[in-house]
């Protein structure tokens, strides 16, 4: 996105790393630099103009293919070094070698932590790997930088696909209005996001209204606990290794958990406690509601997106003054 949008990047990484990075900066980074995100539409890419500093045109393809794979080598002995396996990452998305960026932004982001910009780059990697889909882990990290974030511009373009990849148009338009807001009045990017959301409201008009379930109330200290368990005549069907997401969901309107817990069926029974701490966005969250729906569902697939075949259960109301634990027993099957 950054380089869709022209905007420069404020992550902030380690800097005590070997002499042989100084090099490789000087060296690869500008060769390297930019790569195109898939859009919906028609978006172009704009790229850096202080990243492509060196004409890529000038190296040929097997040089940069040489020198990523002697970065590639260095990581070998440099296993801790932060910094070179985030260049390396970039350099394979150069490369179009999706499955070794993930990956090494994989390295990169256990070594930076919660750091907004590395969860984006982890998720766009594993996006492009699982045929440019968004949904399940890639979403997780879009949501969590967006968390940490709320202005941050590539997560607000990624939040914005991702939720159009789910059907979700309306939160879609939101995230990518925000974004239009952000972006310099007049410029190019904002006249792109502009056409894109002309285009977006055209094809689904309803989705541009406000939600329906816009927030009706403000619980303090909303929480509320819930203890999931696995009917008998199912257990066969799942193994211990597959994901159990327990979450609540606004009555009606958009479909984005309010807060969102993942497990595995080998924790079953478990009892779990959802609150705004476990929300995907600020404005979705637990307290701006009187009432949520609570659901227990078993993915194989680890996606966090309702597939055909997801063991389910659900609670269809419960009120957020209700400070009982609510039992949730996985029953049933998505059809």
């Amino acid at each position: 996105m950054s380089d869709d949008l022209d905007i420069k990047s404020n992550v902030s990484l380690a800097s005590s790393q070997g002499r042989w990075v100084i090099y490789v900066l000087v060296v690869a980074v500008p060769v390297l630099a930019g790569w195109l995100y898939f859009t919906l539409g028609n978006y172009p890419a704009v790229s850096h103009s202080a990243e492509m500093a060196v004409d890529p045109d000038t190296l040929k393809q097997a040089e940069v293919n040489k020198m990523v794979e002697g970065l590639a080598e260095k990581m070998k002995a440099n296993p801790d070094d932060a910094q070179g396996w985030l260049m390396l990452g970039r350099s394979y998305k150069v490369l179009e070698q999706h499955g070794k960026a993930v990956d090494a932004f994989a390295h990169a982001y256990q070594l930076l932590g919660d750091q907004a910009e590395i969860m984006l780059l982890y998720a766009d990697a594993l996006a492009f790997v699982n045929d440019k889909n968004l949904t399940g882990k890639p979403a997780e990290l879009v949501f969590k930088a967006l968390a940490l974030e709320p202005d941050n511009m590539n997560a607000l373009w990624l939040g914005g696909m991702a939720k159009a990849q789910q059907g979700d148009t309306a939160t879609a338009i939101t995230l990518w209005k925000k974004l239009e807001a952000l972006l310099p009045p007049g410029s190019e990017s904002q006249q792109e996001i502009q056409g894109l959301l002309a285009k977006v409201e055209s094809a689904a008009p309803q989705a541009a209204a406000q939600p329906d379930a816009a927030p009706t109330a403000n619980v303090p200290g909303a929480a509320i606990t819930v203890q999931v368990s696995l009917a008998p005549e199912l257990q066969k069907s799942a193994t211990p290794g597959d994901t159990v997401f327990v979450y609540a969901q606004a009555l009606s309107g958009p479909k984005m958990p309010l807060a969102i817990v993942r497990k595995q069926v080998s924790d079953l029974p478990l009892t779990v406690s959802l609150d705004d701490t476990m929300a995907m966005m600020p404005n979705m969250k637990l307290s701006n509601f009187a009432e949520v729906k609570l659901l227990a569902r078993i993915s194989k697939s680890g996606n966090a997106m309702s597939q055909s075949g997801d063991m389910i259960g659900s609670i269809d109301q419960v009120a957020l003054t209700d400070k009982n634990s609510h039992t949730i027993i996985i029953n049933g099957t998505v059809k």
